[in-house]
């Protein structure tokens, strides 16, 4: 167990700014684009897309910053106690986040440009279509955009459950390693 002396390994300051920062923009977008799907055609609606579209953006690129600090910074290892197959189930589950965090936002990317709405990052720089507009595709890539956005709610609640299992059940350091300002960090 850590003590004072001893605290437990840390994820550093840039990975735990960008997992909150990214928990907070991912729990966001996730909630708008439930609430602005059922909307009726509107400005406002419209305006909500918008947003949500860019926000979209500002997650993907984020995330290609946190895999590249993440390949350059590894994470602290997991704790000894920990049985092989818990270890591989971890390491799978944050595999399958990080792959959702790159699919979801590109699959939005592809279903705006088939659907034929550009994507205008904060109404100022277009980012550019990746397809031409089809609109039988832009349905069935609205399909997997959802059943995407189902699967990471899936992954994400069991990412929080084993946080929270191994703070209050396995009482080990899985969850404060993640904390603002607590433990040492393992790299600069």
């Amino acid at each position: 167990m850590n003590t004072p002396n001893n605290p437990a390994p840390s994820y550093t300051g840039v990975a735990k700014s960008l997992h909150w920062l990214m928990a907070l923009l991912l729990l966001g977008l996730l909630a708008l684009g439930f609430y602005m799907s059922d909307l009726p055609l509107s400005p406002r609606k419209l305006q909500l897309y918008s947003w949500h579209k860019w926000a979209g953006v500002t997650v993907f690129l984020l995330v290609l910053i946190r895999l590249g600090w993440r390949l350059m910074h590894r994470p602290p290892a997991l704790p000894a106690h920990m049985p092989p197959l818990l270890r591989m189930a971890a390491h799978a589950g944050h595999a399958l986040l990080y792959v959702l965090m790159v699919a979801i936002p590109l699959s939005g990317w592809l279903m705006s440009s088939a659907k034929g709405f550009q994507t205008v990052w904060f109404g100022v720089l277009p980012i550019p279509d990746l397809l031409s507009k089809d609109p039988a595709l832009g349905e069935l890539l609205q399909s997997v955009h959802f059943s995407l956005n189902l699967l990471f709610i899936a992954v994400l609640a069991g990412h929080v459950g084993a946080a929270l299992k191994h703070h209050f059940i396995d009482r080990d350091d899985i969850l404060v390693r993640m904390l603002p300002a607590i433990g040492t960090e393992t790299s600069p």
